[in-house]
């Protein structure tokens, strides 16, 4: 079974205070293999990328209106007259406020909405297949 990745990569802004934030690269990623997650990896200053995985169900909301709880919070704003989305990610490691395009955000999710639809993310794990196997012995 052959399942779809999307990736895209983009400069999101580490938010350090009101008036200062830094530029982090990263990489948006989503897996047909996976098709309930999204996955976020940060390249910062260390050996080893940062990588963050929540639900594409929450980031496709938070485009849109303030949305999660505990580790990860995602909520639309402005900044300098921008559409941007937000993530507060939070983790035994410390806590990272990150700022995206909201209109780069929003185009790679319709991507991942095309590849693999709302509502037929089940399909694409192979669970019908492989009771079928199962079943079959």
């Amino acid at each position: 079974m052959h399942h779809t990745v999307v990736e895209r990569e983009l400069e999101l802004r580490l938010i350090l205070s009101p008036e200062r934030s830094v530029p982090v690269p990263a990489r948006l990623s989503y897996h047909g293999d996976d098709p309930y997650a999204v996955h976020v990896t940060f390249h910062i200053n260390s050996e080893q990328p940062v990588h963050w995985t929540f639900s594409r169900d929450l980031l496709v909301e938070g485009v849109f209106r303030p949305c999660g709880h505990g580790d990860v919070r995602v909520w639309p704003t402005k900044s300098e007259g921008r559409s941007v989305v937000l993530m507060a990610l939070s983790s035994p490691d410390g806590d990272a406020l990150l700022e995206a395009p909201a209109a780069q955000v929003s185009a790679w999710l319709e991507r991942t909405l095309r590849a693999v639809p709302p509502g037929t993310e089940g399909g694409q794990l192979g669970i019908d297949d492989a009771l079928d196997q199962l079943l079959a012995r």
